[in-house]
């Protein structure tokens, strides 16, 4: 039977282990792949090691040396093609996802469509990007700014985003003139190893070979091995904000650079004059959405009381019709989560809640679609007590549960919503525009999150705009905007063109 893998030429890298059927006889240093689905293992891969690490990183820098004088513009069409093949092969590489993450089809098509875009807008960046002339107080002088490729990018991913986030890093580092060193998640090892193919053999073809390279292994070894790397100028790094904390300490004790994206507790507003078929729609996409494990997921609700009866029985009525099953399947909503850690986290959370006080309006338990063995779990409602005080809702638990809350004053909610030690993504539904500028407040104290949406929900950004959170999101900026120039280094430069020696603050020095 054919299988969306067997287009992507995964065999033909030396690490792939095919006909794997279990862990057990697996040569040491092999990591299997599991099907979140089925709770079957897909293939094997071979980890690199400390020697193996070593010659990718020395062949990378000669990379680089080669890569970084290749005009912008031309690197820039490099990246282009890569966009082009993504496109072609954008079907098989977003099932492979679903296989192995388990996001649902049409999500892990559409994860490989944001790679695409970003590679799109690469491209356009590739001609535009550049400093600026700046006025000199002396005469005869001109002092202008440029922007210089920077290095080696390693790249550090989660499972649940195994594409699209090396793309956003991936594809502006490389018309930056940089080379990505990209160490993925050992939960979708697959994924990365076709992804990172596809990249490297149009850059091959192109005459530019080794500019995208991987490197598979564990935290312990390789991960550790690429953050302490003084060769390795930029970090990015998107994971636990634990990892982050532990990335962030190390990489700042050599002094290198780093660009965090973390965890995020995020929140829905929902004034008393919202739309609320656009607000139930939205924040069960943004709830319920890759099972409730992106960085963007919907985890807390906060409506207004004259309307919380209403908001919570739409949305209990929608999570009753949610299909719960295989991803590829038509008519699936939620896919398995990626694991049993996962299942238990999600048991362990709905069981606090319960003690603190919380009532399960829908979910809550574990799901069990037919035919299937893998790791389901049943989307979940939770309100709050009277009191408001629900502890579990602090944590981030990556899983399909939204926590629900009553507020009286906008003041209030947006207390509320900036009570957590995460910043990423935040969302307030509203017809008032004063309602709408206090939550967007440009003297800062609205939304203290990264990401600040009204009328739609948490998840789902577009590459325009630059991506990221503040507080323990870590503050890294990825994609759009002028995220750019975390993957170049800035130099100012004067050039004196009179021949007189001229000193600024208007010293003499005779």
């Amino acid at each position: 039977m054919h299988t969306p893998h067997e287009s992507l030429g995964l065999e033909q890298d030396p690490r792939y282990v095919a006909n794997v059927t279990g862990r057990e006889g697996l040569e040491s240093g092999i990591e299997v792949s599991v099907n979140p689905t089925t709770g079957e293992p897909i293939a094997g891969v071979r980890l690199d090691t400390a020697e193996t690490y070593e010659r990718t990183i020395v062949e990378a820098q000669d990379s680089f040396k080669m890569w970084r004088s290749v005009p912008a513009p031309v690197r820039g069409e490099v990246v282009r093609r890569i966009g082009e093949e993504m496109r072609r092969l954008r079907e098989p590489l977003g099932e492979l996802e679903s296989i192995e993450v388990g996001k649902i089809r049409a999500e892990g098509i559409g994860e490989v469509q944001e790679t695409i875009d970003i590679a799109d807008y690469a491209v356009g960046l590739s001609r535009m990007i550049g400093g600026r002339t700046i006025p000199s107080e002396r005469p005869a002088h001109r002092m202008m700014e440029q922007w210089l490729p920077l290095g080696l990018v390693g790249v550090v991913t989660a499972f649940n985003f195994p594409n699209a986030v090396w793309g956003w890093n991936a594809m502006l580092a490389a018309v930056c003139g940089d080379v990505t060193i990209w160490k993925p998640s050992l939960l979708a090892p697959l994924t990365a190893m076709a992804t990172n193919a596809i990249a490297d053999r149009v850059a091959t073809e192109m005459g530019y070979p080794g500019v995208f390279r991987l490197v598979i292994g564990t935290d312990d070894e390789i991960g550790e091995l690429l953050i302490a790397d003084r060769r390795v100028p930029l970090i990015s790094a998107t994971g636990s904000c634990g990892m982050g904390r532990h990335v962030g300490q190390v990489v700042a004790g050599r002094l290198g650079r780093c660009l965090l994206e973390l965890g995020g507790n995020n929140a829905v507003i929902v004034d008393k004059d919202a739309d609320l078929d656009l607000a139930t729609k939205s924040t069960v996409f943004g709830s319920v959405g890759t099972a409730g494990q992106r960085c963007t997921s919907t985890r807390r609700l906060y409506v207004h009381r004259s309307i919380a009866d209403e908001l919570v029985g739409r949305m209990a009525r929608a999570y009753e019709t949610i299909t719960i099953g295989d991803p590829l399947a038509e008519g699936t909503l939620v896919g398995p989560v990626i694991g049993q850690r996962t299942v238990d986290a999600f048991r362990s959370a709905i069981a606090k809640a319960r003690e603190q006080g919380g009532e399960v309006v829908v979910g809550g338990e574990i799901a069990e679609p037919e035919g299937l063995d893998g790791w389901f779990v049943q989307p979940t409602i939770i309100r709050a007590p009277a009191s408001n005080e629900l502890p579990i809702s602090k944590e981030e638990t990556f899983a399909p549960i939204l926590y629900v809350f009553t507020y009286d004053t906008i003041d209030e909610a947006i207390e509320m919503q900036n009570s957590v030690d995460q910043g990423l993504s935040s969302a307030i539904f509203t017809e008032s525009i004063r309602t709408c500028e206090r939550f967007l407040n440009p003297d800062g104290s609205g939304s203290d999150c990264g990401l600040a949406y009204v009328n739609l929900g948490t998840s789902g950004a577009e590459i325009g705009g630059a991506f990221g959170g503040e507080k323990d999101t870590g503050g890294g900026r990825e994609a759009g905007s002028d995220s750019w120039k975390a993957y170049m280094r800035r130099q100012s430069c004067t050039i004196n063109f009179g021949g007189e020696l001229r000193l600024a603050q208007g010293i003499r020095f005779e």
